[in-house]
């Protein structure tokens, strides 16, 4: 297993910096609008800064597809008073390697989601991950995020040190074998921590770990007021 460096890591702290702060950034989200769909409409009496894209979404009681519209504000009151993500230190201990095993047929796993209430919604999950956590077998499931493992899991320092709802991990995996590398220290907070206008998948109890995770973001920084 490759461990990453401690530079390659603050190279990464960085891009993540630059994404949450971008015009179309986890920071930058101020609304959005299901039912809408016309962007222009949406862009009437708003700043010069703000900017509108289109998004769809499956209804989860009907599997209908929704249109909507999401205005980002590149000036955003949340940008402005943004000061960083605190962070624990890099260590290279929390960069595990676990197993990833496919399933035989497609399988969606049951999510609840921050601002639903009552219900979950699919989401596809095409194989599990085994991973040993201080000494505790673990079987995880991460969904296909568009081609992209993304683990949503929770653990002990949830809602003391780092992020209420849990975090997400992009899980690494290994061409051509069944090796996967889970590296803690690139846990993140999900965007729902720097938008309420996004609505997060949350951990299901399967990836909830039984020890602290001291590794990877904990919360965004903020100048008051926000």
């Amino acid at each position: 297993m490759t461990l990453t460096t401690a530079q390659e890591h603050s190279d990464w702290q960085r891009a993540r910096h630059r994404a949450v702060t971008a015009p179309t950034g986890n920071l930058a989200l101020i609304e959005t609008r299901w039912g809408a769909t016309d962007p222009d409409a949406a862009l009437i009496g708003q700043p010069s800064t703000v900017t509108a894209t289109r998004l769809t979404r499956r209804d989860p009681h009907t599997g209908a597809e929704q249109h909507g519209i999401r205005l980002w504000d590149a000036a955003s009151d949340a940008i402005q008073h943004f000061q960083g993500i605190d962070a624990f230190p890099y260590d290279p201990a929390w960069v595990l390697e676990g197993r990833y095993v496919e399933v035989a047929a497609e399988r969606r796993v049951p999510f609840q989601h921050a601002q639903d209430t009552g219900f979950t919604r699919d989401l596809p999950v095409p194989g599990d991950l085994h991973v040993t956590v201080a000494g505790r077998d673990y079987v995880l499931n991460a969904f296909d995020d568009d081609g992209t493992l993304l683990l949503v899991f929770g653990d002990p320092t949830n809602g003391t040190q780092t992020y209420g709802a849990g975090r997400f991990l992009i899980v690494e995996r290994r061409p051509f074998t069944d090796r996967a590398v889970l590296d803690f220290n690139r846990a993140f907070v999900p965007p729902c921590g720097f938008s309420e206008h996004y609505n997060c998948p949350m951990p299901p109890p399967q990836n909830r770990l039984a020890v602290p995770v001291p590794a990877g973001e904990k919360l965004p920084l903020f100048r008051q007021p926000r």
